[in-house]
């Protein structure tokens, strides 16, 4: 897949999804009452990456209330989806701490099982969260790996968000085994933008690009 036709891909999944997530409240009303405990997200990512292919990356979720759903793109390796099932589980109102163990599958130029997590906490405007899977590469033992992502935020206005973040990745590679960088991010409903830059400073950046909406 080419990256013109995976960019028009993510254009058209957007679209559609920010549509949806416009719907009017009387609408929504009329969908049956189960459909309403479902909350759903997706994210589009655009990785701008120097000396080598640009491409983008799609995640799609669905939540209802401890069964966590969720699908990728691009995500694990390149022209590789993953499918994932776990578990969501809260607690504290101040404190709050969000944790989702998961496990997947993967198919594609990758394959494996993976086991994951995604795992957020946030005081106030501070927040620090992470993400991670050990892919087990079911084709090729050497070819086994560990993603993850972390990111640590201030929003110091409701609609504007900031902080570090890193990343270790299998997709693209520079002369540094984890990225590191910041981003910066702003908000409009329930529509997010963000923007971050790697390894400024150590060698050429890597941009992302991300959009994602919830609904």
């Amino acid at each position: 897949m080419n990256v013109k036709f995976q960019f028009c891909f993510l254009a058209v999944l957007l679209i559609s999804a920010g549509a949806k997530a416009q719907m009017p409240a009387e609408q929504v009303d009329k969908d049956s009452g189960a459909s309403r405990n479902w909350s759903f997200s997706f994210t589009a990512d655009g990785y701008l990456v120097p000396d080598d292919s640009s491409y983008g990356s799609i995640a799609f979720s669905a939540d209802h209330k401890l069964l966590h759903l969720e699908t990728r793109y691009n995500y694990e390796d390149l022209q590789t989806g993953s499918a994932w099932v776990g578990c969501n589980f809260e607690a504290g109102e101040k404190l709050k701490l969000e944790a989702t163990p998961m496990v997947g599958s993967i198919f594609g130029n990758t394959t494996g099982v993976a086991p994951g997590y995604e795992v957020s906490l946030t005081y106030k405007r501070l927040d620090v969260s992470t993400e991670g899977e050990f892919v087990f590469d079911t084709r090729d033992s050497s070819g086994s790996f560990f993603y993850s992502w972390a990111e640590l935020g201030f929003s110091p206005k409701d609609w504007l968000r900031m902080g570090l973040a890193a990343q270790h990745t299998k997709v693209y590679h520079t002369g540094l085994d984890t990225q590191r960088g910041f981003f910066a991010g702003v908000s409009h409903r329930k529509v997010d933008f963000a923007t971050y830059v790697f390894n400024l400073g150590w060698t050429d950046p890597t941009v992302v690009l991300q959009v994602g909406v919830s609904f």
